[in-house]
């Protein structure tokens, strides 16, 4: 078994172990420098599935350099104790007996922030131009917060996860034409099928602005032809051009201005009171979340055991109809009225699709 022993001496065999990942300095007084938490857990994940990583390969695949690798091993083998060694047959690292949890650590606060908020950002722009240039940032973010926290770590994809209904495809080629004309203030000229189109119709935008709501990515500009601010959903555009034409923003912007009043983002003109009794079921579920900057939430009944009432101040009742229409006979609309009627309708017009059916 001589083949298997590493030229490095092995720590002591613990299976858990405790570590502090500190942001300064970035190398300790034993010169190990600060491994990512990303490439260790990548690193063990390959180690624990006996796939027999080595560094060449890590390199490769992590974008670092072998010697950076290395480094990673022996922070891992000295300071989490894990039992680390290279097999000279299968030209790998292996675990020289089970480690069934990854070593509780002790991280940063900004390391926690940069981890929930990277992986949230970079799924939307995944194989997108700004995938790198992102992670780059989220590790910068990190350095200015000091503040240390304790949790045992087992799997990322284990503890932590988002999970979004309805995404939509996205073109990457569309997306990113589309951002550097909003970062360079850019005119673009698309074709465009709008909500109930039959066909797709020409435009030219002056771009203020590209957001994700509800996993559904939107441009928010100017329509030079309409002399209007609207909204465009991405998968609705097609032939989408930046033009040499540049424009000044208006300094009065802002996406929360502009959607202040949308349930989502239909904007609309209208200045709604909505008022919506929800029963005991829905009134904790809807009591759980914010839905608009706007809400108000009363109790019903005594202690709210008949449900809450429900208050909002918005601009447009598209997307709260849908949203009223989604909770059934949870849901009563208490004004005004217009809504009340739409949803009435709706509803009607779904029972006698399902009658004509069943």
């Amino acid at each position: 078994m001589a083949a298997k022993r590493s030229a490095i001496q092995r720590a002591p065999k613990t299976k858990t172990a405790r570590a502090t990942v500190e942001q300064a300095p970035r190398i300790d007084s034993r010169g190990f420098s600060r491994p990512p938490l990303e490439r260790m857990l990548q690193l063990h994940r390959e180690i624990q599935a006996g796939r027999f990583p080595n560094c060449r390969k890590l390199a490769e695949a992590l974008e670092v350099s072998a010697k950076t690798i290395q480094r990673d091993i022996e922070f891992m083998r000295s300071r989490l104790n894990l039992p680390i060694e290279y097999d000279q047959l299968q030209f790998g690292f292996y675990y020289t007996e089970p480690v069934t949890n990854f070593p509780s650590i002790e991280v940063t606060e900004g390391e926690i922030v940069a981890l929930f908020v990277a992986q949230k950002a970079l799924e939307q722009y995944k194989g997108t131009s700004f995938e790198k240039p992102l992670h780059a940032a989220f590790r910068k973010i990190t350095d200015g917060l000091r503040e240390t926290v304790t949790f045992p770590w087992d799997d990322l994809d284990a503890v932590i996860s988002f999970r979004g209904i309805g995404k939509t495809v996205g073109d990457v080629d569309l997306f990113e034409t589309l951002s550097k004309a909003v970062l360079r203030s850019q005119e673009v000229v698309f074709e465009y099928k709008k909500l109930g189109g039959a066909r797709h119709e020409g435009r030219r935008v002056q771009p203020y602005h590209l957001g994700c709501v509800e996993n559904q990515w939107y441009l928010f500009g100017f329509d030079l032809a309409r002399k209007q601010l609207r909204t465009f959903a991405l998968p609705r555009m097609r032939k989408v051009q930046a033009t040499a034409l540049k424009f000044k923003r208006p300094a009065d912007f802002t996406i929360a201005g502009h959607l202040g009043s949308s349930f989502g983002v239909f904007t609309g003109a209208g200045k709604h009171r909505i008022r919506i009794r929800f029963d005991a079921f829905a009134a904790q579920l809807v009591g759980e979340r914010q839905w608009h900057a706007s809400q108000k939430i009363r109790p019903v009944g005594k202690n709210g055991d008949e449900g809450i009432e429900l208050t909002l101040a918005l601009g447009s009742l598209e997307e709260v109809k849908r949203w009223v229409l989604s909770w059934g006979g949870h849901a009563h609309v208490l004004e005004p009225k217009e809504l009340a009627v739409q949803v009435k309708a709706a509803a009607k017009a779904i029972l006698k699709g399902i009658a004509e059916k069943y």
